[in-house]
C-alpha cells in the first residue's frame, strides 16, 4: 500500500531527515520519501496503518510535527467559544519568525523553536457580535437587548475582552515595571562604587550590600523574567540554540557566579576580590540584561501589533448587523444569521453586509478599503456589492449571494493571513545563517574568556568573564530572523490596502525580479465587458433575426463573456430561443450543438476548420474591415456551411496604455498573447504602442510561449482573466490573476488584482521592489550589527583606544536591534505603490 500525507511543522532538511527517519521506523513500514518543499511524506507499507500510529511515533519526544491526510485537514485552530462571544480573540497564534513554515497554535505562549512570544492572528472570528448580559446573572447572554428571564433587570452590552495580543502586552509591561523597581536600587548601590569614599559603606560593610542586591535580584530573575531561562533551558534540551540560549547563560553565568562569590569567597583567586575581602559580585549587569532584554520584548509586542495594521484596518470593515427584509417588515438581525439569498437593506452611510447583488435602487459605493480607488462606483440594479464597502446616499435592496467566509472581505482577510504566516526563498540565507550562529558565538565566549585569562591586563579573570558575558549578550539571531517575514507581512498588507492580493512570499520576491510580462487581450487589456455592434449573413436563405436566433440560442448554454453578451443582445431584439442538444464547448475555438436537427458550430477560424466548413476569400475580408478595428468577429455555420457572422466589441480600458507604457520604462517587455485574429490583436496593439504580440493562441499555444521564454532565460509574470488562461498562469514564474476573471485564474495565480486592471500590475511591481529592498536592508543591518557587534564586546578595539563595552550596553544594543529591525520594516505601510 503506497499513501500520501501531508507533514505539518518541518522548516530544514535536518526536519525532513528527522520525520522521514522516525516514519520508516514505524512497524510494517518499508519505505518513506519526505518531500520538504510539498511538506509531504509518500509512506509505502505492507498493509494499512492508521495514520493515529504515525502521529504517535512523531510526538515521542517532539511536537513539533504532526501528520494529516491531506493539506486541507491540518489544524487550525479555531477561537474559543469565550472569544467568540465576546468578539476579541481569533484563538490562532503563530511565530513571527515562520520558524516552522506556517504551523499555528491554539493557545498563546512562546516558539518551541526561536523563544520568541507567539503572535495572534487577526481575523473575522475576532470581530464578533454585540452580546448582552445581566448584571445580577452573567451566565445570562443573549445577541440582543431585553430583559433577563432570572430576575427581569433590563440587559446590559457587555465590554469586549482584551485580545490576547493585548493581554501579552499588559503582562510584560506588568512584568517590565516590576524589574525596573528592583533592577534601578541594585545599579544605584553597584554604581555606588565608583564614588570616593562611597558614603553606603559608612552604614554597612560591602558584603552586606552584596546580600541586599541578592535579595532585591530575587524578583528580577525568578519572576519577571523567569520565562527568559525557561525559554534558554527548553532550548538547549531540544537543540533548538536561540537568542534565549545566550541571554539565559550569559545573565545566568553573571547571576550564579555572584551568589557562588558572596557564599564561598575563598574559592576565588585575589583578582576577584575587593580591597575589604568581599568578592566581586554582577548581580546589576545580570539584572539590567534581563531587564533591557524584556524591554526590547515589550517594544517588539507593541511593534508587532503595528505589522498587521493592515488586517486590522480590514477588520474594522466587518459590520455586525444587517437590516433584513421578512414578510415585508424591516427586521435588525446579526451578520451571522444572514443566509444566502435572504433580501437586504442598505440605507445610505451604511456598511455593505455581505456580497450580493442589488435587486431595487441604486447608489454609489465607496469601495476604496478594498480596490485602493478613492472615486466612488455608481451601482444599479443587477450590479454585484461586496462586504465592508460603504454606502453612498442612497437606499437600496440587495440579494445576499456570498456569507461568512465566502465574502470578498473573508477572502482578502484569510489571504493576507496566510501569505503573511508565508516564507520567503530569500529567507534561506537568513536561515542557514542562523542555524550555525549560536554555536559560533558561545565559541567566540570561550575564546575571548580564555584570551583574557592568559594575555589580558590585571585583574585578567575580570576582564575575561565580564567580556565572555558581553559576548553572549550583544549576538542578536532575532534580527536576522525577523528581516525577512516582518517585511513580508507589512508589505501584503500594504497590498491589500490598495487592491493587490499576495498568496505568498514567494510572490513578492520574484515579482521583484520579474523582466517580461505576458498579457491576455480580453478582460486583461479589455475591459472584459464585450458588446455585439452587428450581425451579417453571408447565405440568402437567412436574414438577420434568424441569424440572431441561432446564435443565441447556441450561446444560451455558455458561461463565455462573449457568450453573455450576443445573449443579452437577442433579449433587447426579443431573439427566440431555440431548442439546442449535445452543447459542447471547444476550449479556445468556440461553441457546437444540435438545433433543429442541424449541427451548428459558432466560433472563430479555428472551429470553422474543426466544424469542417470553409471561410471564402469574401467572408474573409468582410470579416477584415472589422477586425481591423479591433473588433472579434464570431462566425456561424450550420452543417458544416458559414451562414453568417456577429461583430463583438471591447472597449479597451482607460488605465491599459498608461500601464502598458509605465512597465516598458521600468524595462520589462511586454507581450500580448490572444486568442483572437491577427487584425483584431494588431488594431489594440498599435492603440498600445505595443509591438510583440501574438494571435489566435490556444491555451496550450501559451503555454508553450511561456516555457519557451523561460528555457531563454526570462522570468515571466503572466496576467489573465479566464479558464484558458490557467495552464500558462500555473507555469509563468508569477501569475497574476483579475479579480473580474473566474475561480480557476485566481485559485491558480500567485497575485490576483481586485479591480482588475493593469494598473494594478504597475502598483505589485513597485510593492514588489519596496518589500525587496526593505528585506536586504534588514538582512544587512542584522549581518553588520552582529558582524561588528561580537569582535566589539570581545575587545578587539582595546588594544588600540582601550574601548571596552558593558555586558549591560551590550543588552541595550541587542534589545533595539530586534526593534529596529520591525520599525525599518513598518515603514513599508506608508510606502507610495
Amino acid at each position: 500500500m503506497k499513501h500520501s500525507y501531508h507533514i505539518q511543522g518541518m522548516t530544514c532538511n535536518g526536519c525532513r531527515s528527522h520525520v522521514e527517519k522516525t516514519l520508516s521506523e514505524v512497524k510494517g513500514v518499508s519505505k518513506v520519501t519526505v518531500n520538504l518543499e510539498k511538506a509531504e511524506a509518500v509512506i509505502e507499507m505492507d498493509s494499512h496503518i492508521p495514520i493515529e500510529t504515525f502521529q504517535a511515533a512523531l510526538k515521542v519526544g517532539n511536537d513539533r510535527y504532526s501528520i494529516h491526510k491531506e493539506k486541507a485537514d491540518r489544524p487550525q485552530a479555531k477561537a474559543s467559544a469565550a472569544g467568540q462571544a465576546k468578539g476579541k480573540s481569533s484563538g490562532i497564534f503563530y511565530c513571527p519568525m515562520r520558524c516552522e513554515g506556517d504551523k499555528t497554535y491554539d493557545t498563546p505562549g512562546d516558539c518551541p523553536v526561536c523563544g520568541m512570544d507567539l503572535v495572534e492572528e487577526q481575523n473575522l472570528s475576532a470581530v464578533g457580535n454585540e452580546q448582552w448580559t445581566c448584571p445580577m446573572h452573567p451566565e445570562i447572554v443573549k445577541d440582543e437587548a431585553g430583559s433577563c428571564p432570572i430576575c427581569g433587570m433590563d440587559l446590559v452590552r457587555m465590554q469586549p475582552d482584551l485580545s490576547a495580543e493585548q493581554k501579552s502586552y499588559k503582562k510584560l509591561l506588568k512584568k517590565f515595571w516590576i524589574a525596573s523597581v528592583f533592577t534601578l536600587p541594585i545599579f544605584l548601590v553597584a554604581m555606588s562604587e565608583m564614588l570616593h569614599n562611597n558614603p553606603l559603606y559608612d552604614l554597612m560593610e560591602q558584603k552586606y550590600w552584596n546580600w541586599i542586591q541578592f535579595a532585591l535580584s530575587l524578583p528580577v530573575v525568578f519572576y519577571a523574567t523567569w520565562m527568559f531561562f525557561e525559554r534558554a533551558y527548553r532550548s538547549i534540551k531540544t537543540w533548538n540554540l536561540n537568542m534565549f540560549t545566550l541571554i539565559g547563560i550569559g545573565a545566568g553565568v553573571a547571576w550564579l557566579f555572584s551568589v557562588i562569590g558572596m557564599l564561598f569567597p575563598d574559592v576565588f583567586p585575589p583578582q576577584f576580590k575587593t580591597p575589604s575581602g568581599a568578592v566581586h559580585v554582577y548581580f546589576e549587569a545580570a539584572t539590567v540584561i534581563l531587564t533591557l532584554v524584556l524591554l526590547g520584548q515589550l517594544l517588539e509586542a507593541r511593534a508587532h501589533s503595528k505589522t498587521n495594521s493592515a488586517v486590522k484596518e480590514l477588520l474594522k470593515l466587518a459590520p455586525n448587523k444587517a437590516i433584513k427584509i421578512v414578510d415585508g417588515e424591516e427586521v435588525e438581525v446579526s451578520i451571522d444569521k444572514i443566509e444566502i439569498g435572504d433580501i437586504l437593506k442598505v440605507k445610505p452611510g451604511d456598511k455593505i453586509p455581505v456580497d450580493g447583488i442589488i435587486t431595487e435602487g441604486d447608489s454609489n459605493v465607496d469601495e476604496s478599503m478594498i480596490t485602493g480607488e478613492p472615486i466612488p462606483v455608481s451601482k444599479s440594479k443587477d450590479d454585484k456589492v461586496s462586504s465592508g464597502t460603504i454606502n453612498g446616499n442612497q437606499t437600496f435592496l440587495m440579494k445576499a449571494e456570498k456569507v461568512g467566509s465566502d465574502t470578498l472581505l473573508s477572502q482578502i482577510i484569510h489571504m493576507v493571513n496566510e501569505a503573511g504566516r508565508s516564507r520567503a526563498p530569500i529567507q534561506n540565507l537568513a536561515d542557514r545563517v542562523s542555524g550555525y550562529f549560536v554555536p559560533i558565538v558561545v565559541i567566540i565566549s570561550v575564546l575571548t574568556f580564555v584570551v583574557w585569562a592568559v594575555w589580558g591586563p590585571q585583574p585578567a579573570y575580570v576582564y575575561a568573564l565580564v567580556n565572555a558575558i558581553a559576548v553572549l549578550i550583544i549576538a542578536c539571531p532575532c534580527a536576522l530572523g525577523l528581516a525577512t517575514p516582518m517585511s513580508v507581512m507589512v508589505g501584503v498588507g500594504r497590498g491589500a490596502q490598495n487592491g493587490i492580493l499576495i498568496k505568498n512570499a514567494e510572490a513578492l520576491e520574484k515579482m521583484n525580479k520579474v523582466d517580461t510580462l505576458i498579457v491576455d487581450k480580453t478582460g486583461t487589456i479589455t475591459e472584459g465587458k464585450p458588446t455585439v455592434e452587428t450581425v451579417g449573413v453571408f447565405n440568402n436563405s437567412f436574414d438577420n433575426n434568424k441569424l440572431l436566433q441561432y446564435i443565441v440560442s447556441l450561446n444560451s448554454n455558455s458561461e463565455h463573456p462573449l457568450a453573455e453578451a450576443t445573449v443579452k443582445y437577442g433579449k433587447e431584439h426579443q431573439a427566440e430561443l431555440l431548442k439546442s442538444e449535445d452543447f459542447n464547448a471547444v476550449t479556445g475555438k468556440g461553441v457546437e450543438a444540435r438545433i433543429k436537427g442541424n449541427k451548428v458550430s459558432l466560433g472563430n477560424p479555428k472551429m470553422m476548420e474543426y466544424a469542417k466548413a470553409d471561410i471564402s476569400p469574401e467572408m474573409e475580408e468582410e470579416a477584415g474591415t472589422y477586425q481591423k478595428q479591433g473588433k472579434t468577429v464570431s462566425f456561424l455555420a450550420i452543417d458544416g456551411e458559414v451562414v453568417g457572422y456577429v461583430v463583438i466589441g471591447d472597449k479597451i480600458k482607460d488605465t491599459s496604455a498608461e500601464a502598458i507604457k509605465a512597465l516598458q520604462e521600468k524595462g520589462i517587455d511586454v507581450i500580448m498573447l490572444t486568442g483572437d485574429n491577427r487584425d483584431t490583436a494588431q488594431a489594440v496593439a498599435s492603440k498600445l504602442n505595443m509591438t510583440n504580440f501574438k494571435a489566435s493562441m490556444l491555451p496550450e499555444d501559451k503555454l508553450r510561449e511561456v516555457e519557451a521564454l523561460q528555457k531563454k532565460g526570462r522570468i515571466i509574470a503572466m496576467a489573465g482573466d479566464g479558464i484558458n488562461d490557467a495552464p500558462a498562469l500555473a507555469k509563468s514564474d508569477v501569475g497574476i490573476a483579475m479579480g473580474t476573471g473566474t475561480d480557476v485564474a485566481i485559485e491558480t495565480a500567485m497575485i490576483t488584482l481586485v479591480q482588475g486592471d493593469l494598473q494594478g500590475i504597475v502598483k505589485a511591481k513597485n510593492l514588489s521592489d519596496s518589500v525587496m529592498k526593505n528585506i536586504k536592508q534588514n538582512l544587512f543591518f542584522a549581518l553588520i550589527y552582529n558582524t561588528l557587534g561580537v569582535p566589539v564586546a570581545a575587545g578587539v578595539l582595546f588594544p588600540f583606544f582601550g574601548i571596552l563595552l558593558s555586558p549591560m550596553i551590550a543588552a541595550l544594543a541587542m534589545s533595539f536591534s530586534s526593534v529596529s529591525v520591525i520599525g525599518n520594516a513598518l515603514r513599508l505601510r506608508t510606502v507610495k505603490v
